[in-house]
């Protein structure tokens, strides 16, 4: 009788090690989820301060470049694609076109030495740089996060509990295809 007494309490106890276990493993499935979504939140609130700052941006530039019609109609499409983005990766998509359109527009003020002496082109000009480089930060931060979560949910055995509860992997922020060559503007 004592015999199957100290089975039985044994045969418990590793359940119950088993029990926390799964617990434990899904709390931290849970909590890198919410560390995703998080990051991402401040990638779409850096995000939206560019999409905020650039109707000023290009209303205090246009007037000086009306002969550059094409960076500002890339802009504006960008924005309003930006705009209408539903899921995560048509964000980044459409984050990435904006991207482009606004370092085209760079390479145009730098080549105009009259723009670049507008205080006010100055002034819009840093705070854009300024907002780039809070965008680039956080999209580190959150592939950084995505990289932890994904890894967790592919690593055995919490693979099989992410499985049965629905953790799947989350897409990185990306570049896009030719983003590692600087845009050539050409005057002729």
């Amino acid at each position: 009788m004592k015999k199957v007494a100290i089975v039985l309490i044994v045969i418990l106890a590793v359940i119950g090690i088993f029990v926390f276990s799964l617990f434990g493993s899904y709390n931290s499935l849970v909590a890198l989820d919410e560390s995703v979504n998080t990051q991402w939140a401040n990638v779409e609130s850096k995000l939206q301060r560019r999409y905020d700052l650039i109707p000023n941006l290009v209303e205090s530039v246009k007037g000086a470049m009306a002969q550059e019609k094409e960076v500002f109609t890339a802009i504006a499409d960008a924005r309003a694609r930006l705009a209408g983005a539903g899921t995560t990766t048509e964000k980044v998509e459409a984050s990435n076109e904006l991207e482009g359109a606004l370092s085209r527009l760079l390479v145009v003020v730098e080549n105009y030495p009259e723009l670049k002496s507008n205080q006010n082109v100055t002034a819009l000009m840093d705070e854009l740089a300024g907002t780039e480089n809070r965008i680039s930060t956080e999209r580190d931060r959150y592939n950084e996060v995505v990289r932890k979560y994904n890894e967790s949910v592919r690593k055995f055995p919490k693979n099989i509990l992410a499985g049965m509860f629905g953790f799947e992997q989350r897409p990185y922020f990306e570049a896009t295809a030719g983003a590692d060559v600087a845009p050539k503007v050409n005057f002729d």
